[in-house]
């Protein structure tokens, strides 16, 4: 498990990188999440442990951390550049 504080300043980072490549944030990552995954990414970046998150959501810690995998998967496929904002799965 990864420290809210980490995973606070890692998502800052890798907004801040976006905005110096003039991505809209919500272009890139956000529109290749579920709905479910952008409500646990807030809610990580608020700073709420996965059991509190599976608590606010009424879900398993369990599911909570496979959300929180996807996300980070997701983040990484865009900071190694194996995804490009806009690109679809097609390309």
């Amino acid at each position: 498990m990864i420290a809210p504080s980490v995973t606070t300043r890692l998502i800052a980072s890798f907004r801040e990188r976006e905005e110096r490549a003039g991505v809209p944030r919500d272009a890139a990552v956000l529109d290749d999440l579920t709905a479910r995954e952008h409500e646990v990414l807030v809610l990580v970046a608020r700073g709420m442990t996965n059991g509190e998150i599976a608590a606010h959501l009424f879900l398993s810690e369990g599911t909570v951390k496979t959300h929180v995998k996807r996300i980070f998967a997701v983040i990484l496929a865009y900071e190694v550049g194996l995804v490009r904002p806009g690109e679809s799965a097609a390309e």
